[in-house]
């Protein structure tokens, strides 16, 4: 799984994340490629439900 199939199940635009906030993007996208991503989930919970409300992905 890639970490913008990741950010889309969790209901993330990774599009507008990434314009946005490319340095943050980068540096979560390197954590990710690294771990499980359950174990990313569990470490990044809060960061993720921020991410999730300032970066809604709408289903078209």
């Amino acid at each position: 799984m890639s970490f913008e199939e990741y950010l889309k199940n969790k209901k993330i635009n990774f599009e507008a994340f990434q314009s946005d906030a490319p340095t943050k993007y980068e540096e979560m996208k390197i954590i990710f490629v690294q771990i499980h991503p359950e174990s990313f989930t569990a470490q990044k919970k809060f960061l993720l439900n921020n991410l999730r409300r300032k970066y809604p992905l709408i289903d078209s």
